[in-house]
């Protein structure tokens, strides 16, 4: 009997209208917005290149691998990233770039010493909040956009236009800035929610409009990069999928303020909608090397990657687990109380032992570490466990075993 007809699943039910989620491209930003969170640390160089092939062996199409305007040491890694990237199968890299002479002279000199037509994200903020804030006009701005997107075009490498604060931009100023950059020379132009104003429905109103009032049939695609503040990093990014071409995130959700979408949780759900076929394992070691490295803790409780994500020491949960283990059905233990299958992940079910456990969580971990389970030896350490405040360790409970 398969696991899926054990499991009714409204997701797919129906009823509702659909949510025509699809598989998109993705674009890794760890290596640049991520960085730019306020606790993170930037990691070497090496750690760097090996998160670009752990996100080409995910099958994540583009990494931004930084802004060469930042300084000479970001050029000068641009440059080793980007030489990088010819020895992977899929992945190609981009830049983030203000539109400001300054930066694209410096990105245009790290494309041409690394051999590289490195992708160019030229970025400028769009909405009436910013433009007050900077004293911009919308004159001056049109003309940064002409100038940056058409040197750009000229150098000969591919071209993204990118609004900041997109989801807070009214669409008469969005579509003259988005127009002129088309007509420069932009191949792509991508929304932000910057600030993580947006709500699904905020995020499918505003692709539309760029899709049917904006591109219009040409041959542009577009893109969607959005921010957590408001917890929907993840949802705005499935939203995205129905729309957009591109979609972007970083590892850990890292990011400025609260962070980006988290390019984990993202592909775990696409891979669990049914959007994507891949091998995810190289996630652990992709979450791993940036919470080391960047100095992001990775919290237990962490969807799918937290050390909590496929361990229980409450006895209803775990007697269902070990049924079902006993039944020698991995797929079964990774679902019957589970949402996430530990093994799309290389992971396993955990059986640990504390104050909310049966005798079978006691017996499953004995049997399991080479121990009889005799009537004293369980007793002994289920009375323990239900007069601790915590699960037991692995020293303790090889100490209570040994008597």
């Amino acid at each position: 009997m398969s696991i899926d007809s054990l499991i009714y699943d409204w997701n797919r039910d129906g009823r509702a209208a659909k949510a025509d989620y699809r598989s998109v491209e993705l674009d890794d930003e760890t290596l640049r917005d991520g960085l730019q969170g306020p606790s993170v640390r930037n990691p070497p160089t090496e750690i760097k290149k090996r998160l670009l092939h752990l996100m080409d062996q995910l099958g994540i199409d583009s990494a931004d691998i930084g802004l060469p305007g930042a300084s000479e040491r970001a050029r000068t890694e641009i440059v080793a990233l980007a030489k990088e990237t010819t020895t992977l199968k899929r992945l190609r890299p981009n830049m983030a770039l203000r539109t400001h002479p300054a930066d694209v002279k410096g990105g245009i000199e790290a494309a041409q010493q690394s051999g590289v037509a490195i992708e160019a994200c030229a970025f400028i903020g769009s909405s009436p909040i910013r433009r007050f804030a900077e004293d911009w006009s919308i004159d001056t701005m049109l003309r940064n956009v002409e100038e940056s997107v058409t040197a750009l075009d000229k150098a000969g490498l591919p071209v993204m236009f990118v609004t900041e604060d997109t989801t807070r931009a009214d669409a008469e100023t969005l579509s003259r800035l988005y127009e002129t950059a088309i007509g420069c020379g932009a191949k792509r132009i991508c929304a932000s929610d910057t600030v993580g104003h947006a709500t699904p429905e905020g995020v499918r109103n505003l692709l539309t409009f760029l899709r049917k009032d904006v591109i219009r049939g040409r041959d542009v695609k577009l893109d969607y990069h959005g921010h957590n503040d408001r917890g929907f990093g993840t949802i705005n990014a499935l939203a995205a999928t129905a729309i957009a071409d591109r979609v972007h995130g970083c590892a850990l959700g890292i990011g400025e303020r609260v962070g980006n979408t988290s390019m984990d949780q993202l592909l775990i759900n696409m891979q669990l909608w049914g959007l994507i076929d891949r091998d995810l394992s190289p996630l652990a070691e992709y979450v791993s090397l940036v919470s080391q490295h960047c100095g992001v803790p990775v919290p237990a409780n962490y969807p799918a990657l937290g050390e909590d994500a496929f361990r229980t020491g409450t006895g209803v949960h775990a007697a269902a687990v070990i049924k079902a283990l006993r039944k020698g059905d991995r797929a079964l233990a990774d679902s019957v109380y589970s949402g996430v299958p530990a093994s799309v992940l290389g992971r396993e079910q955990r059986i640990e032992v504390g104050p909310m456990s049966g005798e079978s969580n006691v017996v499953y971990w004995l049997e399991s570490h080479g121990f009889e389970a005799s009537q004293e030896r369980v007793a002994r350490i289920f009375e323990h466990a239900k007069q601790s405040d915590r699960l037991l360790t692995p020293q303790e409970l090889d100490a209570l075993a040994r008597g």
